[in-house]
């Protein structure tokens, strides 16, 4: 997708804000949709609302009036401004209003497909690497991407809130000395406000030897009006790295660009974990695009994710024999900075999985063939050893 086009994207959303505005009742106002907390209390939650809003199909319809069983249905009215309300194809559509599909349990569909839950030593805490836990710090999200690996958790309530969960937290992370590295998920724990949030990474910034603090968070996308200069402070304090969460190029909003200037200028450091989904960002030109507006606004693409076998996602699932397609058709034809590490979750608990073209053609008394971007070989000899 070229700038042109984004462009397009834009405008086009800029024309969807009344019409949002429109199915509660109100006019629209610029101030007030840039306030974040006006943006939660009116985000598209009911069937009604994606009926005023969108020309539905039967799948959809269907989606809407059984999938809220399954897992709860939420878009943000900055993100559903970005959908085409006329095509049901649109990768912002497919990414967050649910279809009939999502009923049909696949072959190898798992319920917690990456093992967390075998993992928890702890209410809300998951020790799965040797040096690295996952605190799930709420279960709620700004939105809800259709995929999520986390579907039995999020939105479902069963996670007690975090000051009932904190304590033997910290307890376990005292005693475990070997972790030194924490990633807060959820949900999306930049939902909580600045004083939850400051106390929570203060209180794991006494502990001496944990040394890297992550945040996986899709607020930038879903919610970037939630991105404050006090936001940005608390981070700041803590040193805090965020993993974020984009998919297609279309995302890249203004106000994206203005929440990511903020926390880059924040002195924040931003990485993106994408999930490669059929139909959305299945090929090389939506990729490039993505990465390439992603770079610009100093989000350093990390991950490709193949999608998760979550119960009901068999529909948004590719390959990975096209994963491993569109890595090729990126890398040596892009900066090797917009090409992430192509990765599969194994399924079971078996950790992140580097997935790549074989590279290594061949081996012979220390000198060794290999195949670069263009399928050329060349030689590569080891140092004499002494």
């Amino acid at each position: 997708m070229n700038e042109s086009s984004l462009a397009v994207s834009h405008s086009y959303a800029n024309a969807q804000r009344e019409k949002i505005c429109e199915i509660f009742r109100e006019s629209y106002d610029e101030v007030r949709w840039q306030d974040w907390r006006w943006q939660m209390r009116h985000r598209l939650t009911r069937p009604e609302h994606f009926d005023a809003l969108l020309r539905l199909t039967t799948a959809e319809r269907r989606g809407l009036t059984l999938a809220q069983e399954k897992f709860s249905v939420a878009v943000t009215p900055h993100f559903a401004a970005l959908i085409d309300t006329d095509d049901p194809h649109c990768p912002i559509r497919l990414q967050v209003v649910p279809r009939e599909e999502e009923l049909v349990v696949g072959p190898g569909d798992m319920v917690d497909p990456c093992g967390e839950d075998g993992h928890s030593v702890v209410p809300g805490l998951v020790h799965r690497y040797p040096d690295r836990v996952l605190l799930l710090a709420l279960d709620t999200c700004a939105a809800y991407c259709r995929y999520c690996t986390r579907s039995r958790l999020v939105s479902q309530g069963e996670l007690d809130p975090l000051p009932r969960r904190l304590d033997p937290i910290i307890a376990y992370l005292r005693e475990h000395t070997e972790v030194r590295d924490v990633l807060l998920s959820g949900g999306d724990p930049l939902m909580m406000s600045d004083d939850r949030l400051d106390t929570l990474l203060g209180r794991l910034r006494t502990i001496k030897h944990i040394e890297f603090l992550r945040i996986g968070s899709r607020v930038p996308s879903f919610l970037p009006q939630r991105i404050t200069p006090e936001m940005v402070k608390v981070l700041r304090k803590h040193r805090v790295w965020l993993s974020l969460h984009f998919n297609h190029p279309r995302e890249i909003t203004p106000e994206v660009e203005t929440a990511c200037d903020l926390l880059a200028d924040g002195g924040i450091p931003m990485g993106s974990q994408t999930v490669l989904l059929k139909g959305i960002n299945d090929d090389v030109p939506t990729l490039k695009g993505l990465f390439h507006a992603l770079l610009k606004i100093r989000v350093r693409p990390y991950y490709l994710y193949q999608c998760d076998p979550v119960v009901g996602t068999a529909h948004l699932r590719t390959s990975i024999a096209k994963g491993i397609e569109l890595i090729a058709g990126l890398r040596g034809h892009t900066s090797g900075y917009a090409v992430p590490t192509y990765v599969v979750d194994a399924p079971g608990g078996g950790g992140k999985v580097p997935i790549q073209a074989e590279t290594i053609s061949g081996y012979d008394n220390g000198v060794w063939s290999l195949r670069n971007w263009a399928g050329e070989t060349y030689t590569y000899t080891d140092p004499t050893e002494r």
